[in-house]
């Protein structure tokens, strides 16, 4: 009973937590300097970054997207849709879980949408689900950061980036990006 009780006080502590993140609403600026900063990351890490995002019809920036759980988990985070280098959209990116978890992590996604048809169906939708709407590669980088070249021809790119680097062994799935209004 006690455990009970010391779970689900901790749930919603983890909870309130999340909340307080997510009610303040970076501002347009507060967006674009981040996405420009974790850009500029994206490309230390990866070599040929820079020409992948070049190569891309439209490219979707999340610079801080903030995980917490204890058994129940979320993720949430704020970034812009990048066109032709510059801001077309604002986006929320949001997530839940259950299952053994416990922690708060800050990580940055990079989603490239490689072809156009493949952002144009992306940016008609009213909320986008990950693995639903549409099936992101996971890319694995290999020593001297080069990207799997396998991995490159898919419609949809995307690339996990914590303080430690690229990571791997985690998933896209079941993320949904939405439209905000600002």
């Amino acid at each position: 009973m006690k455990r009970k009780i010391v779970i689900g006080f901790l749930t919603i502590l983890m909870g309130v937590s999340l909340i307080n993140v997510t009610s303040h609403a970076a501002s347009r600026a507060e967006i674009d300097a981040n996405v420009q900063a974790a850009l500029a990351r994206f490309y230390g890490e990866v070599s040929n970054g820079r020409d992948l995002v070049n190569r891309a019809a439209g490219v979707l920036v999340f610079p801080e997207v903030v995980k917490a759980g204890i058994g129940i988990g979320g993720e949430y985070g704020e970034g812009a849709l990048l066109i032709n280098g510059g801001t077309a959209d604002y986006f929320r990116l949001a997530s839940g879980s259950v299952g053994f978890q416990f922690g708060v992590q800050v990580k940055t996604e990079v989603i490239l949408f490689m072809y156009q048809d493949t952002l144009d169906n992306f940016r008609r939708s009213s909320g986008w689900e990950a693995g639903v709407d549409g099936s992101i590669a996971l890319v694995t980088v290999g020593a001297g950061g080069e990207v799997d070249t396998n991995t490159i021809n898919k419609p949809i790119l995307g690339f996990i980036i914590s303080n430690k680097g690229l990571m791997y062994n985690l998933t896209f799935e079941g993320t949904k990006i939405s439209r905000i209004e600002k």
